[in-house]
């Protein structure tokens, strides 16, 4: 296997033998190149731009019109401040310069198709022949049968019946001769085959499947603000019987199951103008966002338990609730003339109430709708769509993900808002009951209605609501955020506004804030008075926010309702009438100022309003902050009676001296929420913002955090407690504050702080929370990840908003100014050894965190160990840090590193867990450092500082040491391992873009030697190295970096080459330098380092067992896509620049011949056309003369059968697809390679590589064969692709799509996010009628590609093909070598190909035979006739341009082999038996093309003027005469298409007419096998194939004379009689010297072999083993001669298998069912008064049989002229109508004679062999069929065949009629035999079955049977008969019933076992029945005839001797 592979080492062992090599020092190689000439290449690849890295910041997209941010000038908190500007600053984001264009295979399917799409465009449509349809086929006309029964032998049309000159010939093809010598010739055809070659191979072949997910990083998704699903809710109308009055209402959402309300209110009304006068003395002015009747809603938790409630209030008068909705119930709107005056009357009070009280409102009414049935959700869950739409597909491991604006379909109960029901009508609106009010009756109100489906006893207003609800559109023009802050865009008229209502969601939702947001909701619940003896009954709150004392200081920051003004300074709530204790349900929305101080709080004042005259008022109020934190949640007030005392602001209500209501006691209850996304509202978060910000500033000691106060001495260590309790602090906080946390925790790590004079650095505390948090966040079962296991939420920080911490602020203390230090051992710049030596000491001055634990692996011990030991500098001790007066430059990459390296314990594990966050954190943050370098005078390698690079070594090696230790450790965390290995993976990835890339280089080698060092399961590790280099092979400069340039391409003419600094390896190329070209070097590996890595892995792959061959698919899949890349890759699209990366990978090749046992080539295309692959296929595809067996005999040199018979269990096949990746790989190095390389290597190659590198042109072949595309596999494929690209999509890029991808790469910022929204919901439901209307064109599309694929890959194969000949130099020619390259050839041609490769191939073939003529005809007469086969095969194609290519061809293979008679009679032979076996094998042969095709020919000859002298053009004609006479068989044979035993007959004659020439005849037998097999008559077809055999071996013993080989056909009469007929050729025609007779491979000891072993597989198929058995007795000595034990070892399994058959099967098997067939009638011309035996299938019944002949022959000669006669009465022709024809059909039975049944005694003995059969027919002497007992005869016919059965064909010719007679009480006699037998059967089976034995009883005993038993014994035993003739018989059948009756006994004995309880009555029935029988039969038993019982004379000897002769009679009678 491995002669020249560069390792040795079996696959198990580790891979301690592939010490990586060393790599060459990039940057300096590439420095002394550039100053070489190559550089002109590399700048062709873009060449090396020194920052692929670039930073940029993009602006964020703003829903808004202007972001929403604080008011203005306020001085801002530095926590706000921080905040609004984290919300407001643009995004940092690090690009790639270039589009990674080596991603481009792994981005998706999608680009792919995009590419295709432009492919197609270039693409012209390949004739494929199956692809054509034939012309419309001539009427099929039915048979004459009278043409089909002339017997004589072949008295078939001649020529003269069918004049070929008579026809046009085709075009020939030019220059067929013209040429002056080979060279010319094949420079023509080269010249012919490079045009219109179509460019990028990998445009043609669809990508893999299998998701290469692990070479993409999805780019998270840009930070938006979260939505749910979104609806709109329009109102149109609210419409009562009356009007007359202003109507107000508010609507929000609640959550029945949560029991919460889920929005804000939304507060809109529809009054009329008129309505809206009344008020106008309370409305100063109205702002047009108040007007808006429109509200769009966000659902974040759909469910079905979501209500939107509606509420209408109405001006406060006088009147309970019910009183004042009482007009409203009483007048209706019909009425309306009646009760004007009512009308008026209300009105007026109405407007007077609005004048006096408009301020005030009370409850009216309100209206529920569940949301759920509104939108009419689609609750049935279709998995295939919902699972894609939900993402749910990949999301299911980790939990719901609750979380961000696009995923709106994470729904928990996976409702899906589609199908909305546009308008909406609410019939039942509710009058609002006072005592009703709080949200807690609501929720029991909406429970009821749920439950109870219908409504409570609730009082309905009549009136309606007019609702609409749709989903929201792409744009809503006109919307208003929360904020009031117009959303874009912009409407350009003035509609409606319509406003988005903020949701409150009914559970987390943990999306990080992203804009300012700073809102107050104030709920008033309940005011308790009634202990209070005042008049206050009518209550009313007036709210107010302060910001002093002073009524002025009222702020207008209170959102206004319904048509009114923006902002209010106060607002009251609703009265209810009379209630001292009245339920509130108001909610006040206030917008915070950005600043809160002690004197903001909230007043509030109670009024008791008099509907008459004015209201008195007490008072409390509420502050803001409350220890400087915002006052939330539940709060109880007790109410003042006095006036507010001074400064009560101050305070809170408890404190100051007044004069309380109720002894201060608390009256009054309210509740606070706050929407913030500056205040934290989480004590842990809060207190670590504001420690935190005291290290900023002028901060003065103590310092407040919540209740307690902190002195300048504690502060450090609250604050190191702060930033440690933050991983304690609620999830949903955290992450809402996420991006503010890690910002201050980064700044923190960079930050040395001075302390009250005291240096604290809290690097690695701060580092350690980062890490926690960063755990904490991925542990979250809440939130997502994306498919390499990273979080979402960090992954986005890290894209989007880190930046580098800015440590501009000077920092302060109190009293000390503080100078900037770095971290303690910075300044004292030592090396990481001492770091390590040190990491306690300096690196946190936190006593608490115990020392470095050792750490648990010793390997990591060793590379902590071996960094110690670098350079330990001079330590200088702590105190004199402070001498240090510098600035040290600080760099946060350095600081993270060295963190990274120092960290211990718990901390440690989660950095490597969590790797792929600090990795992207260094790179970014690397990158910010770079970009700020000054590039030209900083060069590569001092970017960064060695202490750095010791420490990222240090990272590398640890992180490889990790995931070595999972591996050997903790099998179940390997998917851990293979994060993290990615992780790493795209580290140095990143590292490539910034660093200096040797050192990088160094780094992968480290990567390689430990992970092949570890002692773990081969494969996993080779797919782990796979997974890790496939990301490094990604990078865009990856050519570049594997320095392609330097391979040299092309093999020079002269060894000296310009020597550049190309080392010696490629300073002369002798030819082993180009075989070594092909090999996987050292030199190689080191030059090429990336690629050599991945071809050492892909050979060590393909070496290795593995289960399932996953490894080996991984392995090529990721070459495979790399090659893909750089063949679609724009830069390398010229050839030169191909060509040189086709050099790079010239080792593949090598690798690729080395693996071909491993190909599956069967799967894809040899199962169709019969020309099968392996042994392992379905008995039904078997074909007779299959492709391979035909190979085998022949002695095939690629022995692919026994390769694969051996291999396929064992190797590691790979699978179709993998194959297929790896051959692509195969083809596109050959195709772009330079070709002198190739043609050179060719030649210098051993001939055993060489027939590999053609066995894999061969399989290559196979492979890409184009297959007929039908519509519905296309569909399926369709759909599966679909579902798999919708995965890919959600897993990489969380519903992006591709196209989003590609945007985004490109710099789109997320433009097309902003539409994505709806998109994605209504883009999913249409997706199924996507994949159904796969249209027409796309099917096309298909097709047009893959034929351009299986024309490109067999032309390259062409390409090589002909380089490997022209190298043959005609001296030493390669004998085989030229028979390798013809059988590939002929290979191509057995495939379905396009009319441009035939056309191509065709040329190549004439070219072969010009040049290697002789060589051919003499040596390869085998693959000769092969190719006879195939051009004519060709000429009868129905294209015309492959018909012209093929007489060409066939005309010049008869033209050069006429020098050598012998050449020429064998051509003719070939040629004849070719078109024999053509025609007798398809059906659809299109003999008008071939008749054209020989006329063609005969052009050829006539018009070849070089041979007009010699006898070449006669004997052309005369051959073409003999074609044409054998295609009129073919005329025939179409004719009896539909009737298998006439076609069956016809070939059976053209065969007997073939009896002296021996080859046609086995073609014909062929042909007739053929066919049988095709109509499953597996047994005929296998005597076709042993009579072939037969022949074969008549043969074969007039030559030799062997003992092994059977003696001519006499051998084989075991299997049949029939054979004997082969022996019918005399000596005289059959004399085996002469030429051209019995040359075809078959006439040799392999081709008897093959063709019995054919038959005995057939036999097995039929069902005859014992017949297979015979077959091997003449196969087991040949093969013992050849001492071929491996095929005696399948031949002795095949026995042993047909053996357990018989013996398993037993009884069961089925053989054939007979008919004789009479055919009457002059019409049927031979046929009259013929009678066939005809065999059918197993179980055939007559109507069957009856039923197809019918058919048949009414199709012929029309229904009214055919008759079925229906008994089986002799035919009488006087009686039969002359124009009519008869058929007459009669089911017969095997007979045997007696001393025959000695011999047959096996139920398959007794079914083999059959030459006699029998029929019986009833009749009487009156003429009637049947009669009275005594007088029933019966006839019995026995009828002989010509032939035995089973034999070549299905229906023999009767030869032989006999006929007897039976008499009545013989029939009788016959009878009872046949009852007693099967009484008998049915009470001795092994398995007794009471059904069965019942019936049988049931028609002997019981008396009632007309014509049974008794009825018989009367008729014929009730007297002695006279004639003493009869005595005998009357003896007999006294005898029978003696024994009927003991039978009869038995069975009712046995039955009696049998039944069931419930049958006693039924069985003493039976028992009284047979008693009674018995009783009537007993007097006629007893009697005897005293005649047959006179005494015998007494010797005991013969006494003896006749009882046994007796009784032996007497049992023979009776059994027979």
């Amino acid at each position: 296997m491995s002669e020249k592979r560069s390792f040795t080492g079996t696959s198990m062992e580790p891979f301690h033998s592939t010490k990586t090599v060393e790599p060459v020092d990039l940057d300096e190689f590439l420095m002394s190149q550039l100053r070489s000439g190559d550089a002109e290449l590399m700048q062709e690849l873009g060449e090396f731009p020194d920052d692929d890295l670039g930073v940029e910041l993009v602006e964020r997209e703003c829903r808004t019109l202007r972001p929403s941010v604080p008011e203005e000038g306020v001085e801002l908190d530095p926590h706000v401040r921080d905040c609004v500007q984290s919300y407001t600053q643009p995004w940092l984001v690090v690009s790639r310069r270039s589009i990674p264009r080596l991603n481009f295979l792994s981005l998706l399917r999608a680009e792919f198709e995009i590419f295709r799409l432009n492919i197609q465009k270039l693409l012209q449509r390949q004739t494929f022949e199956s692809d054509v349809q034939p012309d419309k086929q001539e009427q099929e006309k039915s048979p004459s049968l009278a043409e089909l029964c002339d017997d004589t032998a072949r008295t078939t049309l001649t020529s003269s019946d069918f004049n070929l000159r008579a026809l046009q010939p085709d075009r020939r093809v030019e220059n067929l001769l013209r040429f002056s010598s080979p060279e010319e010739l094949d420079r023509f055809n080269l010249e012919a085959r490079s045009s219109n070659r179509y460019g990028e191979l990998f445009g043609l072949y669809p990508p893999t499947d299998e998701d290469d997910a692990v070479a993409i990083r999805p780019i998270p998704d840009c930070p938006k603000e979260h939505f749910g699903q979104r609806i709109l809710v329009r109102c149109q109308a609210i419409k009562f019987d009356i009007e007359i009055e202003p109507l107000f209402a508010t609507m929000a959402l609640y959550d029945l199951k949560e029991k919460k309300k889920i929005s804000e209110n939304f507060h809109f009304d529809i009054n009329t103008d008129q309505m809206k006068g009344f008020l106008r003395a309370h409305t100063p002015h109205t702002d047009a966002s108040t007007l808006a009747r429109s509200a769009i809603f966000s659902i974040s938790y759909p469910s079905p338990d979501i209500y939107l409630v509606i509420k209408i209030e109405k001006v406060l008068q006088q009147g309970e609730i019910g009183d004042c909705a009482e007009p409203y119930m009483v007048l209706k709107e019909s009425d309306a003339a009646k009760n004007r005056e009512k009308l008026e009357k209300l009105k007026n009070q109405a407007e007077g109430f609005c004048q006096r009280l408009g301020r005030y409102r009370m409850p009216f009414a309100f209206a529920t709708v569940n949301i759920m049935s509104a939108i009419n959700s689609t609750l049935e869950r279709d998995t295939s769509d919902t699972d894609s739409i939900n993402g749910k597909g990949t999301m299911e491991k980790k939990g719901l993900p609750r979380r961000n604006s696009d995923r709106f379909s994470m729904m928990e109960d996976n409702y899906i808002l589609s199908g909305f029901k546009p308008a909406l009508t609410v019939n039942c609106v509710c009058w609002q009951e006072g005592e009703r009010l709080s949200d807690e009756d609501l929720f029991k109100f909406l429970a009821d209605i749920k439950r109870s489906s219908g409504q409570r006893r609730v009082k309905i207003i009549p009136g309606y609501l007019k609702l609409e609800v749709s989903p929201v559109p792409e744009t809503v023009p006109g919307c208003l955020s929360p904020e009031l802050i117009p959303v874009k865009p912009v409407s350009e008229k003035n509609p409606r506004p319509v406003k988005e209502v903020l949701e409150f969601p009914s559970s987390e939702v943990y999306v990080p804030h992203n804009i300012y947001r700073n809102l107050l909701y104030v709920y008033p619940l309940r005011l308790n008075l009634t202990n209070r003896l005042t008049s206050a009954r009518n209550i009313t709150v007036k709210i107010q926010f302060m910001s002093g004392e002073d009524p002025s200081c009222a702020m207008p920051v209170i959102f206004g309702k319904s048509s009114g003004p923006e902002f209010l300074r106060e607002v009251y709530t609703p009265v209810t009438y009379h209630n001292r204790s009245p339920d509130f349900y108001d909610e006040i929305k206030i917008r915070l100022p950005a600043r809160l101080t002690e004197k903001h709080h909230l007043l509030l004042t109670f009024y008791h309003i008099s509907c008459q005259q004015k209201q008195n008022q007490t008072g409390s109020w509420l502050p803001m902050l409350n220890n400087d934190r915002l006052q939330t949640g539940q709060q109880c007030l007790p109410i003042i009676l006095d006036k507010l005392p001074v400064n009560y602001s101050l305070h809170s209500p408890e404190v100051p001296p007044a004069k309380w209501m109720e002894n201060h006691k608390g009256l009054f209850n309210l509740e606070l929420q706050a929407v913030s996304s500056v205040q934290t509202q989480d004590s842990h978060l809060e207190r670590f913002f504001t420690l935190c910000h005291a290290l900023e500033g002028k901060t003065m000691f103590p310092i407040r955090v919540g209740d307690e106060k902190i002195s300048e001495n504690m502060f450090e260590h609250e604050l190191k407690l702060s930033i440690i309790s933050l991983s304690s602090s609620g999830l949903e906080p955290l992450v809402l504050f996420l991006h503010q946390v890690l910002d201050k925790l980064f700044r923190l790590i960079m930050q040395p702080m001075v302390i009250a004079g005291q240096t604290a650095n809290l690097a690695q505390i701060a580092f350690e929370s980062v890490v926690s948090v960063v755990n904490s966040l991925h542990n979250s079962q809440e939130l997502a990840k994306d498919h390499q296991g990273r979080n979402c939420l960090l992954a986005t920080y890290l894209y989007f908003v880190f930046r580098l911490p800015d440590t501009q602020h000077e920092i302060h203390t109190t009293g000390t100014v503080g100078l900037r230090y770095s971290t303690l051992t910075r300044a004292t710049a030592t090396t990481v050894g001492f770091m390590l030596l040190q990491s306690r000491i300096r690196s946190s001055s936190n006593p608490d965190i115990p020392a470095p634990q050792s750490p648990d692996d010793t390997e990591v011990t060793n590379i902590l160990g071996k960094v110690h030991t670098h350079k330990c500098n001079v330590i200088r001790g702590l105190d004199k840090i402070h001498e240090f007066e510098f600035k040290f430059e600080l760099l946060f990459h350095e600081e993270l590193a060295l963190q990274m390296v120092v960290s211990t314990g718990v901390c440690r594990e989660y950095v490597y867990k969590y790797a792929w966050f600090f990795f992207e954190l260094l790179v970014k943050s690397m990158s910010q450092h770079v970009s700020q370098l000054d590039k030209k005078a900083v060069p590569r390698r001092n970017r960064f500082s060695d202490r750095f690079k010791d420490d990222i070594t240090t990272i590398v090696n640890v992180v490889t040491a990790e995931i070595g230790n999972i591996l050997v450790k903790q099998q179940k965390e390997l998917e851990q391992a293979e994060k993290v290995n990615i992780s790493l993976a795209f580290f140095l990835y990143d590292l490539m873009s910034l660093m200096d890339r040797g050192f990088v280089f160094q780094l992968v080698k480290n990567y390689c030697n430990q992970m092949a060092a570890k002692s773990v399961n081969i494969s996993t590790l080779i797919s782990m190295r796979l997974e890790f280099l496939r990301v490094l092979c990604s990078h865009e400069h990856y050519l570049n970096l594997s320095l392609f340039f330097s391979s040299p391409a092309s093999a020079p003419a002269s060894p000296s080459l310009s020597t550049s600094s190309q080392n010696s390896s490629s300073c002369s190329f002798q030819d082993n330098k180009i075989a070594a070209m092909f090999d996987l070097s050292q030199d190689f590996k080191q030059r090429h380092y990336l690629t050599g890595l991945l071809l050492t892995e892909l050979s060590t792959a393909l070496d290795m067992e593995s289960e399932g061959g996953r490894v080996q698919q991984k392995a090529i899949s990721a070459t495979y896509s790399l090659l893909c890349a750089h063949d679609l890759d724009q830069r390398c699209s010229r050839p030169e620049v191909k060509a040189k990366i086709a050099a790079l990978y010239l080792p593949l090749v090598g690798i690729i011949i080395d693996s071909i046992n491993y190909l599956d080539f069967t799967g894809t295309a040899l199962h169709n056309k019969g020309k099968s692959g392996g042994p392992e296929e379905d008995p039904d595809s078997i074909t007779p003369i299959n492709q391979s067996v035909a190979m085998a005999i022949a002695g095939n040199p690629f022995n692919t059968l026994a390769r694969n018979a051996l291999a396929g269990k064992t190797t590691n096949m790979l699978t179709a697809e993998t194959s297929r990746n790896l051959l692509m790989c195969f083809l596109w190095i050959i195709k772009n390679a330079d070709q002198n390389l190739v043609q050179r290597w060719t030649v210098d190659m051993p001939s055993s590589q060489l027939n590999r590198l053609l066995e894999l042109l061969t399989i290559c072949i196979s492979c890409f064969e184009y297959r007929v595309k039908t519509l519905q596999s296309l569909t399926q494929a369709l759909q599966k692709s679909q579902q798999a690209k919708a995965r890919l999509e959600e897993a990489l890029l969380g519903g992006i799509g591709a196209r989003g991808q590609m945007m985004k790469r490109v710099g789109g910022n997320d433009r097309t996010l902003g539409q994505r929204e709806n998109l994605r919901w209504r883009k999913d439901l249409t997706q199924w009628r996507q994949t159904n209307d796969r249209s027409k064109a796309e099917l096309d599309q298909e097709a047009i590609i893959s034929g351009n694929l299986a024309t490109e890959t067999n032309l390259i194969v062409l390409d090589l093909l002909e380089m490997i000949v022209q190298a043959v130099p005609l001296a030493d020619c390669k004998d085989n070598v030229v028979g390798g390259v013809l059988r590939v050839l002929l290979h191509s041609l057995t495939c379905n190909q396009s009319s441009t490769f035939l056309s191509h191939c065709f040329s190549t073939l004439r070219a072969l035979i010009v040049k290697f003529g002789e060589l051919l005809f003499e040596e390869e007469a085998e693959q000769c006739a092969d190719l006879c086969q195939k051009v004519l095969h060709y000429c009868s194609s129905c294209v015309d341009g492959n018909r012209s290519q093929a007489c060409a061809t066939l005309y010049l293979i008869m033209r050069y082999s006429y020098s050598s008679a012998s050449n020429f009679s064998r051509v003719k032979m070939q040629v004849t038996m070719s078109l024999a076996s053509l025609v007798g094998k398809s059906s659809d042969i299109h003999e008008e093309h071939l008749r054209r095709s020989f006329r063609t020919i005969l052009a050829y000859a006539e018009e070849d003027t070089e041979m007009q002298s010699t006898q070449l053009p006669s004997q052309v004609d005369e051959l073409l005469r003999n074609l044409n006479s054998i295609l009129s068989d073919t005329v025939k044979m179409k004719e009896f298409q539909k009737d298998p035993e006439m076609l069956m007959d016809l070939m059976y004659r053209i065969a007997k007419g073939y009896q002296t020439s021996p080859d046609l005849r086995l073609t014909w037998l062929q042909n007739m096998a053929e066919k049988h097999n095709g109509r499953k008559c597996f047994t005929e077809s296998a005597m076709c194939l042993v009579h072939a055999a037969a022949l074969v071996a008549e043969y074969l013993s007039m030559l030799e004379d062997h003992k092994y080989l059977p003696v001519g056909s006499v051998t084989f009469q075991n299997i049949s009689p029939n054979v004997l007929e082969e022996s019918a050729v005399s000596d005289d025609i059959l004399s085996p010297d002469e030429d051209g007779v019995c040359s075809g491979r078959y006439f040799t000891e392999n081709g008897l072999v093959g063709l019995l072993e054919q038959a005995a597989e057939l036999f097995s198929n039929g069902g005859l083993y014992e017949a297979v058995n015979e077959v091997y007795k003449v196969i087991v000595p040949i093969l013992e001669a050849h001492r071929d034990f491996r095929k005696l070892t399948s031949t002795h399994d095949k026995l042993q298998r047909a053996f357990e058959n018989i013996i398993q099967k037993g009884h069961k098997r089925m053989f054939g069912t007979y008919f004789r067939v009479g055919f009457y009638g002059s019409k049927f011309g031979d046929l009259d008064e013929q009678e066939f035996i005809y065999k059918e299938p197993g179980i055939t019944h007559l109507p069957e049989i009856s039923h197809r002949l019918e058919n048949f022959y009414s199709q012929c000669f029309g229904d009214e002229v055919l008759e079925m006669i229906k008994d089986s009465t002799p035919v009488d022709r006087k009686k039969l109508n002359p124009n009519k024809v008869y058929i007459q059909i009669t089911f017969v039975e095997p007979f045997f004679d007696d001393y025959e049944m000695k011999d047959r005694l096996t139920n398959f003995e007794k079914n083999f062999n059959l030459r006699r059969f029998m029929y019986t027919t009833p009749f009487t002497k009156s003429g009637r069929p049947r009669g009275e007992l005594n007088e029933q005869y019966k006839r019995k016919t026995i009828l002989t065949t010509m032939h035995a059965f089973p034999y070549i064909k299905t229906r023999i010719n009767v030869i032989q009629k006999e006929e007897f007679d039976l008499t009545p009480i013989e029939v009788a006699i016959e009878d009872m035999q046949k009852k007693t037998r099967e009484l008998a059967e049915a009470t001795h089976r092994e398995k007794p079955d009471a059904v069965m034995l019942q019936m049988v009883l049931q028609g002997s005993v019981t008396a009632t049977v007309n014509q049974g038993p008794l009825e018989v014994a009367q008729v014929f035993l009730n007297e002695i008969p006279a004639d003493p003739k009869l005595f005998r018989h009357h003896n007999k059948l006294r005898l029978c019933f003696k024994e009927f009756i003991l039978r009869c006994g038995e069975a009712v004995e046995k039955n009696k076992q049998l039944i069931t309880p419930d049958q006693k009555e039924y069985q003493q029935e039976m028992k009284k029945n047979y008693n009674k029988l018995r009783e009537n039969l007993r007097p006629m038993l007893e009697r005897k005839i005293p005649e047959l019982y006179k005494p015998i004379i007494k010797p005991r000897i013969e006494n003896r001797d006749s009882f046994k002769r007796h009784s032996l009679r007497r049992t023979q009678d009776e059994n027979s």
